[in-house]
């Protein structure tokens, strides 16, 4: 299968690459399947729809942030990101989690009824000279 983006050009995978998000991605409901892509270079992975290749959403694995966020079994758990010219300004968002369980290529977003985590928590912060 091949897929044409923007960002990365021609892909061409397996559809055992697939993940399937049965509910989509809030806002995008009537999205289902999406390629996880991960570049060598790249801080971010990324989740790129099938059905419209130019939606892109780019993921944070929120366990590099913090490691008692809650998790759920044979799931990796991934924060989407808000980007942003200036570093300064690129959040995660902690609030509604991307769960994707990379052994059946299944996942789901679920929003955490805790007001611990923000929808906007500022990855970078900027350091004290």
């Amino acid at each position: 299968m091949k897929l044409k983006t923007k960002q990365f050009g021609e892909l061409e995978f397996n559809e055992d690459r697939i993940v399937k998000l049965p509910e989509g991605i809030i806002g995008f409901e009537n999205l289902k399947d999406y390629l996880l892509i991960k570049t060598e270079d790249e801080l971010f992975f990324w989740l790129n729809s099938i059905e419209e290749a130019e939606i892109v959403f780019p993921l944070f694995a929120i366990n590099a942030l913090d490691d008692s966020y809650p998790q759920v079994d044979e799931n990796e758990v991934f924060g989407i990101v808000t980007l942003n010219p200036d570093p300064a300004k690129i959040t995660v968002n902690l609030k509604a989690p991307v769960y994707i369980n990379l052994n059946k290529m299944e996942g789901y977003q679920k929003i955490l009824d805790t007001d611990k985590y923000s929808i906007d928590y500022n990855l970078f912060v900027e350091g004290k000279e």
